[in-house]
């Protein structure tokens, strides 16, 4: 998987790399659901997830918050994401399973995903991004 861990006092940050905006949202994605439930593997669940913001940073934010949102509500862990970019939103089909205690075990809580430290770059030919989710 793409991304790595990052130094942080009280939360988890980390630092994502791909190619590509989608490529980098969709990893994104995936990395928010590895560190609430290791373990997680796309299955029959399938949700589309559209959001529209006015900048790709709201746009993450948006998109990961709506995913955040149906583990809260649902379960649902989305763990396979294909995104669509288009000028100002986000149109993602998912795929998961159902959040399982015994499978699932050695997650962090994640509360919330935070604007603070939320970065989109370029380095190299690949996007980067880092981000905060609060625990």
């Amino acid at each position: 998987m793409p991304y790595e861990t990052l130094p942080h006092t009280a939360d988890v940050r980390i630092r994502v790399t791909a190619s590509g905006l989608e490529q980098l949202f969709s990893e994104t994605a995936r990395a928010m659901c590895d560190i609430m439930a290791p373990g997680c593997v796309p299955g029959r669940i399938t949700r589309e997830v559209v959001v529209q913001a006015e900048d790709p940073v709201g746009l993450l934010h948006d998109f990961l918050s709506e995913l955040l949102y149906l583990f809260d509500a649902e379960g649902l862990l989305l763990c396979d994401c294909r995104v669509t970019l288009r000028e100002g939103e986000i149109s993602a089909l998912c795929q998961g399973e159902l959040f399982s205690r015994e499978k699932h075990a050695g997650g962090a809580e994640i509360k919330g995903v935070s604007y603070s430290g939320l970065r989109i770059y370029k380095e190299g030919e690949d996007d980067v991004l880092e981000i905060i989710f609060d625990v």
